[in-house]
């Protein structure tokens, strides 16, 4: 007699399938798709922002679901591109290997009266309230009085868990008129000349930071001298009482230019280099910040905002340096920049 092979059939109800897939997020979902009782939870609720979570327009939401999450998992890593924002993230741990289904939103409030470009810097805590690491993200051209929202989806996540909002600080937030604004690596202006300003360098009270110009456009261009500069304060007022001085010989430390000023000519794709340099010390007086600084590449040049807080202390000086062909080959499409 022949015996019918045994089959054991198991039916797993489908709520369960789904409470494991979006456990990433610590969901746990007790109604099933038939509609029985039970209560379900959104698949990212909970990591209310914390303190540090709001500033200058800038307020960390709360966390969503990434984009996508459902349908499938990236396993490269890769950052998203998004029309109007660009993503830096340097050195973060675990980016794209523990992202989870589930993001932190925020949203950046322009109460100006033009458009402006943020650039936001993230502080990313651990569990101790800890800085691990910071991100940097800039939102282009946020309209007079409107709000947008984006979140942070580049996988920029702690080691020891997912990242919730609780967990974000915003340490910086820098804002310039969207049509002063640096324009990104690997895009040229309408005036074919790039103008961007570096991270800079600190030693002993003396501060340094590069300015520096492309030639991104397709015909030769050329300038002798100094940037023309003016200086702002947080609300991009004016500010009084610095002296400008042509070149570094009178700030302590700096060093000299070792030459007049010459004419400098750049082909398409040359690059030409100044500076900027102070000193921080601080004596009697009021100590003077400038967050802003308004850099045109000479008299008539369209102008470019760049953010170097420059600590002044009570020194009352600032010296820049002459133009000068940038030797280097890192003029164009500087990282950094």
């Amino acid at each position: 007699m022949r015996i019918p092979p045994f089959r054991l059939s198991l039916a797993v109800p489908s709520a369960l399938v789904a409470g494991l897939l979006l456990g990433g997020c610590g969901t746990q979902t007790a109604a099933s798709e038939a509609g029985g009782g039970g209560e379900t939870k959104e698949p990212c609720a909970g990591g209310a922002a914390g303190a540090g979570g709001e500033r200058d327009g800038v307020r960390v939401v709360g966390m969503v679901e990434r984009a996508g999450a459902r349908e499938s998992a990236s396993p490269s890593g890769r950052v998203s591109q998004r029309p109007g924002v660009s993503v830096t993230a340097d050195s973060l741990p675990g980016v794209g290997t523990s992202a989870g289904p589930c993001v932190v939103q925020y949203d950046v409030t322009n109460p100006g009266s033009e458009p402006f470009t943020y650039t936001i810097t993230f502080s990313l805590m651990d569990e101790q309230g800890r800085a691990m690491s910071s991100v940097e993200e800039t939102v282009a051209s946020v309209g007079a009085g409107k709000t947008v929202r984006r979140t942070l989806d580049h996988g920029g996540y702690p080691a020891d868990g997912p990242l919730d909002a609780g967990r974000v600080r915003i340490l910086d937030v820098e804002r310039v008129p969207s049509d002063e604004a640096p324009v990104p690596a690997g895009t040229c202006p309408a005036s074919g000349l790039r103008l961007t300003a570096d991270q800079g360098d600190a030693a002993m009270g003396l501060r340094v930071v590069g300015l520096h110009l492309e030639n991104c456009g397709d015909r030769t261009y050329s300038l002798e001298g100094y940037p023309v500069l003016q200086l702002l304060d947080a609300e991009h007022q004016p500010v009084d009482g610095v002296e400008i001085l042509r070149g570094t010989e009178g700030i302590p430390m700096a060093g000299g230019d070792g030459e007049a000023p010459r004419p400098v000519t750049l082909r398409p794709g040359e690059a030409a280099v100044s500076g900027l340099a102070w000193r921080n010390t601080t004596e009697f007086g009021e100590a003077v910040t400038v967050p802003y600084v308004r850099v045109r590449a000479e008299v008539g040049s369209d102008p470019v905002m760049v953010a170097p807080h420059l600590d002044l202390g009570t020194t009352g000086e600032l010296g820049v340096r002459a133009w000068r062909k940038d030797e280097s080959g890192s003029g164009a499409g500087r990282p950094d920049a």
